[in-house]
């Protein structure tokens, strides 16, 4: 699988699993972070459309159960996901996202919500637990996923934030939650910025360009830029979650800041701005090692 870089860089590692599944073989090919394997502490992954059994518009590694896709397609899916860490579905905890800056404290209680029991939560964007062996699951399609490692009280988060949640400061709210229930320290954390839209793909009107100005003063010429269009610009959510993390106190040594575009890279990853809308859910999953 050959990405499309957007810069020099080796943020993200492509990884390959073979499985066997109804007597046939298959391989998932996922993406890893060098910065936060190097913790030692947690196992994770960003899915990729490759090593499913969806079909149509979402094949073949759709990882929701919202998108039109067969419930029996999308349990496999999950499974297979699941094996990659040596456990099974009713190990995942899945988010409930609706653009919300709510970040939940998940518990053993929770596990294999959103997959094999249903959700009795809402409006979460954010998970974030203590408890090693929880697969924390969040979904995307262009937005951003956000890793935090807390090195030293070994907890770990994981949150979605699109144009909303970013100029809500997702970031600083999952930080917050950490150190609510955990003590965390930013300056103890290790924070990657998954594959989404870059800067290129990005296309906003003049609604969002304002709430970025307001939200970002005296940094918000480094986040837009001038569009292909009159009266449009060109938003960096990458530059801007770095911005509201290293704020936060991350540290710069610590963060580690995506190459890869979802929208570029549609052949290999779901991109809602490259379908139109027609496609599946990547997944961001991540679990604090036993």
């Amino acid at each position: 699988m050959e990405l499309i870089r957007k810069k020099d860089g080796n943020s993200v590692r492509v990884n390959r699993y073979a499985g066997e599944a109804f007597g046939k073989s298959y391989e998932v090919v996922y993406l890893t972070f060098p910065i936060l394997e190097e913790t030692g502490i947690v196992r994770h992954l960003f899915s990729t459309r490759i090593g499913g059994v969806s079909k149509g518009d979402c094949e073949s590694m759709n990882l929701s159960y919202a998108r039109g896709d067969e419930k029996a397609a999308v349990d496999e899916n999950f499974r297979r996901i699941a094996d990659i860490f040596g456990a099974g579905p009713e190990r995942i905890v899945c988010s409930k996202q609706t653009h919300t800056t709510n970040v939940r404290l998940v518990t053993e209680a929770d596990c294999g919500k959103g997959v094999v029991y249903p959700l009795d939560y809402d409006d979460v964007d954010g998970l974030i637990t203590n408890v090693p062996g929880v697969l924390l699951c969040t979904s995307y399609a262009d937005c951003v996923p956000l890793y935090f490692v807390d090195t030293e009280n070994k907890a770990i988060g994981l949150s979605h934030s699109g144009w909303r949640g970013t100029v809500n400061m997702m970031g600083k709210r999952t930080l917050q939650a950490m150190r609510e229930a955990f003590g965390t320290r930013p300056e103890k954390v290790t924070a990657a910025i998954g594959p989404s839209i870059c800067r290129d793909c990005y296309e906003v009107d003049e609604e969002v360009a304002e709430q970025f100005r307001k939200a970002f003063p005296g940094e918000w010429e480094y986040l837009l830029y001038e569009g292909k269009k009159p009266g449009k610009y060109q938003l960096d959510l990458w530059e801007a979650n770095k911005r509201v993390l290293l704020r936060e106190g991350v540290l710069p040594e610590n963060l580690s800041v995506p190459d890869v575009c979802t929208c570029c890279n549609s052949k290999y990853l779901f991109s809602h701005r490259a379908s139109c809308g027609r496609r599946g859910n990547l997944a961001a999953v991540m679990e604090l090692c036993r």
